[in-house]
């Protein structure tokens, strides 16, 4: 199993070029069931659950084919052709990798009128129950069975339009049922929908496709149900958690650098916490430019929310920086009750954090120890490279492959900024 050792203390300078967003391109592979002509995606990210997913609709009937991107890999370009759904079973084994393949039940029942998914997998940080997507489904006239870890799903007589309200905000859910009725009868109204910019993309993909939305970026989603989608050609968003990601490189390091493929727009709510932490942020010319000018982070408090909120995939990277910073910081985590399990590992690089439930109170520290640790998540993973990369020493970070699920060319991208950051095999 791989490792990667980080000798820390070096200021990140330069420039990275932010990928193509996973959370956005693994519902937008599955919207390729929905139409039997290609629907071909640009901007594709070199990652792990990229390959799960391409896996699982090949399993479905799916031709999947790969054109390079610029310097044979980043901004790749997928064509995804389903002339025809040959199996309406996603299996366990391939299930189980991830929690966003449940994401082809909706599709799959919509063109087919049946799908059997397995029960899905993923991070260890939480229950994230499907409960929404079934009683949401069954709203639209499906009839819904669980049994020996498989949700089986029937509408003989095709998915019929309805009003869903979300008891709470779920963004898998919300992109399940927007795909489920662009081929339901009749219109469908999502309320309390989610909000995320990857749920815009997706619907804008829909749309391309011939889908019929209203409310496109906001709480309620209107959506006419069509007989048939066609193909289209979409460019995937760029990822707004990895460009947070290198943004609190550049703060946690005392560096400075450029951000390429966004605007400071897309870190949401966290723009305002990283600016509140002592983090320049301004965009410029093709992209954004982070600098911490006093080369002095600041303590914070965030609360965890649904977009356009704090979001929770940066809680841990932020949590990281904070560990740093002069003072006190309190983070509350409102979404996953796991999503604390990097804490031990800051702690045993010299990081005093308490956790109390929900809430962690940070106490930063003069500076972090390099020390052998192990990454329980995708993004907990990332909080550790970004400690190692401010530590004292060296840091040797295992379970790895947390992070090729999340971070394309993460060692390339921080070397060429000055890292000193190496991928090895134990």
């Amino acid at each position: 199993m791989d490792k990667i050792i980080i000798k820390g203390g070096k200021p990140l300078k330069g420039e990275i070029t932010i990928s193509g967003a996973k959370n956005a391109a693994l519902p937008l592979m599955t919207a390729a069931l929905l139409t039997d002509e290609p629907l071909r995606l640009s901007n594709m990210p070199r990652l792990a659950d990229i390959n799960t997913m391409a896996d699982l609709l090949i399993g479905h009937g799916v031709k999947v084919t790969l054109e390079a991107g610029n310097n044979g890999c980043i901004g790749r370009v997928m064509t995804l052709e389903t002339p025809k759904i040959t199996s309406t079973t996603a299996p366990y084994d391939i299930v189980r990798k991830m929690r966003a393949s449940i994401l082809v039940l909706g599709p799959v029942l919509a063109r087919m009128g049946e799908a059997t998914v397995s029960l899905p997998g993923g991070c260890a940080i939480g229950n994230r129950p499907i409960d929404l997507h079934l009683k949401a489904l069954e709203k639209m006239g499906a009839e819904i069975e669980l049994a020996e870890g498989y949700v089986r799903a029937t509408a003989p007589h095709g998915l019929q339009g309805a009003v869903v309200h979300f008891p709470t905000v779920s963004v898998g859910a919300t992109e399940n049922i927007l795909m489920a009725a662009s081929l339901a009868k009749g219109t469908t109204v999502i309320e309390n929908a989610a909000r995320e910019p990857e749920i815009t993309d997706l619907a804008e993909c829909l749309v391309k496709m011939g889908a019929k939305i209203d409310g496109i970026g906001t709480e309620r989603l209107v959506i006419e149900g069509q007989e048939a989608l066609h193909g289209a050609d979409h460019k995937v968003m760029a990822d707004r958690i990895e460009a947070g990601s290198y943004a609190i490189a550049a703060g946690i390091t005392g560096g400075d650098l450029k951000l390429k493929g966004v605007n400071s727009q897309i870190f949401g709510a966290a723009l305002d916490t990283m600016r509140e932490a002592g983090l320049h942020i301004e965009d410029c010319e093709a992209g954004v430019h982070v600098s911490v000018p006093q080369n002095d982070i600041q303590s914070i408090n965030a609360t965890t929310q649904p977009f356009p909120g704090f979001a929770t995939d940066m809680q841990a990277q932020m949590m990281a920086m904070m560990c740093l910073a002069d003072g006190a910081s309190v983070i509350v985590e409102n979404i996953f009750e796991n999503r604390f399990m990097h804490v031990p590992e800051l702690a045993r690089m010299g990081a005093d954090i308490q956790v109390n439930g929900g809430t962690a109170t940070i106490r930063g520290v003069d500076h972090l120890i390099g020390a052998p640790v192990m990454a329980t998540d995708l993004r907990a993973s990332m909080c550790l490279v970004l400690a190692g990369l401010a530590a004292q020493g060296v840091t040797e970070i295992s379970r790895v492959y947390h992070l090729d699920r999340g971070y394309e060319h993460l060692e390339d991208k921080l070397s060429a900024v000055g890292a000193d950051i190496e991928r090895v095999s134990a």
